[in-house]
Order: C-alpha cells, then sequence, then structure tokens
C-alpha cells in the first residue's frame, strides 16, 4: 500500500474526493490516500507542498501558478473545477459601508500573504479602477478570524467563496455587497516535481478515480442533500452552487495559463512569466 498525502479546503468542491476515500477506490488500488484539510486556503497549501508536508494539493489557479514562478517545486496535474469561484466581498453586517466604491482605500482582511483572498483583493481593485498599491491588508488566516476582525473594526472587508460565506450572511455576521468571479478557471491539483517523478503512475492512477467521480458527481442520488448536510448549508443553495459548478477532467491549455499569467503580471503579482512547461505537467 503506497501512502499519497493531499490537502485541501474543507469546502463542498472537494467532496469527490472523500467520496472515493470513504467507497474505498484508492484502497482498491493499493492507494493509501491521506486527506488534510485546511481551512487557511492556497497560501498555506503552497507552502505544504515547499515542505513535503503534502504530496498533492487541490489549490487555487492564480495561487500556485504565482507560487511556482517563485520556485515552489510542484506542477499543475489537471484543471479540477472549471468554473469560476465566485468572491463574495463581506462587510460586518453593521458595517456603514453599503456599496463596493464605499470600500476604496479600506483595509482588507486575508487569510495570510499569498493567498486567494489576496490575490482577489487586487484583482477587485484592478476591475473597480483603484490604486492596487493602495490596498491595505489584515492577517486573519481563517474565515473566524474574519469574523472577529470585522466585528471588531481590525478589518473593513474580506473576500471568500460565495456559498460558503453565505450561513454567515443568513445568520446577520456578515452582509454581502458584492461578488467578484475569477476570471480563470477555479481550482486545479498540483503535486510536488519529486512525486511525479517517482511515482507518475500513481498521480496518473489517483486523477483516473477522481475523474470518474467528477465527471458523474452531479447525478450522484441526492447529492445536494448530501452536500447540504455535511456543509451546513440551505438546499436551495447548494442547488444554485451546483448549477454554477463545472468540474474538469482536462489539463491546464498554455493558453489559459498565459492567460492567467498576463493578468497576473498586469496586477504586479509576479514580476516575471514562467515557462509552460515548469508549470504545467506534460
Amino acid at each position: 500500500m503506497k501512502t499519497i498525502k493531499i490537502a485541501g479546503v474543507p469546502e463542498h468542491f472537494n467532496l469527490p474526493w472523500h467520496l472515493c476515500i470513504e467507497n474505498g477506490e484508492f484502497e482498491a488500488e493499493n492507494i493509501d490516500l491521506q486527506w488534510t484539510d485546511v481551512p487557511e486556503g492556497t497560501g498555506k497549501l503552497c507552502q505544504m507542498l515547499r515542505n513535503e508536508e503534502t504530496d498533492i494539493a487541490v489549490i487555487l489557479t492564480e495561487g500556485i501558478i504565482k507560487d511556482i514562478v517563485a520556485g515552489n517545486q510542484s506542477k499543475i496535474v489537471q484543471v479540477y473545477v472549471k468554473s469560476p469561484l465566485i468572491w463574495g466581498i463581506h462587510v460586518d453586517a453593521q458595517s456603514k459601508y453599503e456599496n463596493l466604491s464605499d470600500l476604496k482605500n479600506t483595509k482588507v482582511a486575508i487569510s495570510r500573504l499569498g493567498s486567494g483572498s489576496q490575490l482577489m483583493a487586487y484583482v477587485n481593485a484592478h476591475k473597480e479602477g483603484w490604486k492596487t498599491e493602495n490596498l491595505k491588508f489584515e492577517i486573519i488566516n481563517t474565515i473566524d478570524g474574519a469574523v472577529v476582525a470585522l466585528n471588531e473594526g481590525t478589518a473593513d472587508y474580506f473576500m471568500w467563496e460565495r456559498f460558503m460565506t453565505k450561513p454567515l450572511v443568513d445568520n446577520g455576521t456578515f452582509r454581502r455587497i458584492a461578488d467578484c468571479p475569477t476570471p480563470w478557471p477555479c481550482f486545479v491539483i498540483a503535486v510536488r516535481n519529486e512525486m511525479l517523478e517517482k511515482n507518475p503512475e500513481i498521480i496518473e492512477k489517483i486523477l483516473e478515480i477522481i475523474n470518474q467521480t467528477t465527471a458523474d458527481f452531479k447525478e450522484i442520488p441526492s447529492i445536494d442533500r448530501t452536500l447540504s448536510e455535511r456543509y451546513h448549508q440551505k438546499q436551495e443553495d447548494i442547488q444554485e452552487w451546483l448549477s454554477l459548478t463545472e468540474w474538469s477532467q482536462e489539463q491546464l491549455t498554455e493558453k489559459m495559463l498565459n492567460n492567467v499569467q498576463n493578468q497576473l503580471l498586469e496586477l504586479s503579482i509576479i514580476d516575471k512569466k514562467g515557462i509552460f512547461t515548469d508549470i504545467v505537467q506534460s
């Protein structure tokens, strides 16, 4: 039995992995796939790949591209979710801010430096015509930290996946004032280079298993109810989320990589573009 470590956010996108593990599908192929939930998100996942704390990460596209360009010895092996991630822009329910324009020159809560929440703050600022150099950040680690920061006023707004944050809007903790979808597919699967070199057939088998599940994921009977119960979401919200979410079984194309890198370059998030073959496993 070969042990492989995998990590990702504790969000509904990743239920297919848990179903495959629980159903013994990896075990049947002699693979002990050990999942770690990482609520801190992409910045932490990049660090775990670098530190060899995980072999595989299910990770935000822009975050891992930025980190591979900066020297992370990993490669993207596949797009996992091809639809955009819809980031909600949230303020405290009692906040004086009513519109997106009110947030110009205020402080944004981010999980950590290099996180998706930080990169998307740049994307949003650029989209709104704000000067990105004027962005101010408060590091809050997790969504619970964001609740405290917005409530106490140490930060003014917080960007996080809209549907995972909706229970906090429904219960009156946050107010969502706008959405900001990523201009690229949201999640990819990244693997440490050493693992790709030593165990290419195991990685291939893992992808084959997960792809069979994601291809038919929406057809699983009562999947909306399962997601709703596991992730404490209203069933109608899950149904809307499912209608907007498309999993992928394909590799990232050179054209798509160029598109992401050009935007990251324009936002000064990266200072040079990486080479396709250094970033994507062919």
